[in-house]
């Protein structure tokens, strides 16, 4: 039975659901806000883990304090490091002026780390170093730093699976996931999905409504790409829509359930393919990750990932060239 729609507002951004599992989840983050613990939270893409992470912060003692956010994954490695632990004039080429990390503009306040399964080792345990209270230098500093911040962090992997393949240390893992709260897909909270998608609608274009067979489109589609996929599904609906109801027409083909059936048929065929150029890369260069990227036109970081996310390689590829 579809219970009454709620929605809240954490730092700017809003949260919409009517779903009873979206409401222990808040639950939860109401909770361990009141501690200083560090939070892990898990879930798949476009689920919330972000907004999660927001109202942690607003909840928290901290919540007047600084929030401070990065992608790990969207930065090379470093780059990231001089983001998150600053640097100092003339540290590297282009250091101009001196630049404190968002460590430090995080002080006192809330620094959310995305992607946190992305983050190489080495990084890894400089992380861990500041998790236990250790100082700092900034990059090219002869200073030490010392920050009282609380860490959130949100990935979409599998952290355990990659502790136990030597991708993430343990004890980090451990140290991060003080308490862990796990977000669910749309597909296991069909309650949501509606306000939601009223919620994308009446900004986009305002009167406008859903026909009985698009709520029954979007009630049914597993929305793989969950809360993401279904703001860019009513976006792109509301704005191919020449009236003021929005008909099945006006959707996109992924949400027919024979379309979508398909393209997952064909991305696995693409994971396939992609998987067994990476491999012939690899081969051909003798592991070596930089000529592999180069000889497959993509970044050496993104193919490292792409590697986590296959587990194809050697031993030795493993060690190549880091």
């Amino acid at each position: 039975m579809t219970t009454s729609c709620e929605t809240r507002e954490f730092l700017g951004v809003a949260a919409v659901f009517a779903s009873e599992a979206m409401r222990n989840v808040l639950t939860l983050v109401e909770k361990f806000a009141a501690t200083n613990a560090t939070v892990l939270i898990t879930g798949e893409s476009g689920t919330g883990k972000e907004v999660m992470a927001r109202a942690i912060h607003q909840y928290s003692l901290r919540g007047s304090k600084s929030w401070v956010d990065i992608n790990c994954a969207a930065l090379p490695e470093n780059l990231l490091e001089s983001e998150l632990f600053g640097y100092e004039k003339g540290a590297f080429s282009g250091a101009d002026s001196s630049k404190p990390g968002l460590f430090e503009l995080a002080d006192e306040g809330t620094l959310f780390l995305d992607e946190i399964g992305d983050l190489d080792l080495r990084m890894q345990v400089k992380l861990l170093r500041i998790l236990d209270g250790v100082p700092y230098y900034r990059l090219g500093g002869t200073k030490k730093v010392s920050v009282n911040v609380r860490l959130i962090t949100a990935t979409n992997q599998d952290l355990k699976a990659a502790v136990q393949t030597g991708r993430f240390r343990s004890d980090l893992y451990h140290r991060l996931c003080q308490i862990k709260i796990s977000v669910p897909p749309l597909r296991e909270r069909k309650d949501d999905i509606l306000p939601l998608a009223m919620h994308y609608l009446k900004p986009t274009k305002p009167g406008s409504r859903f026909s009985d067979d698009v709520i029954k489109k979007l009630l049914s589609y597993p929305w793989p790409g969950n809360v993401r996929e279904l703001r860019n599904v009513v976006v792109r609906a509301a704005i191919m829509a020449t009236g003021p109801e929005i008909t099945v027409a006006d959707l996109p083909e992924e949400l027919e359930s024979d379309t979508y059936i398909s393209s997952l048929h064909s991305l696995a065929r693409l994971d396939t393919l992609e998987r067994t150029a990476i491999l012939k890369a690899l081969e051909e260069t003798n592991g070596h990750q930089q000529r592999a990227a180069d000889t497959l036109g993509i970044s050496k970081r993104t193919l490292q990932r792409k590697i986590k996310s296959y587990g194809v390689v050697s031993d030795g590829a493993l060690s190549a060239a880091r």
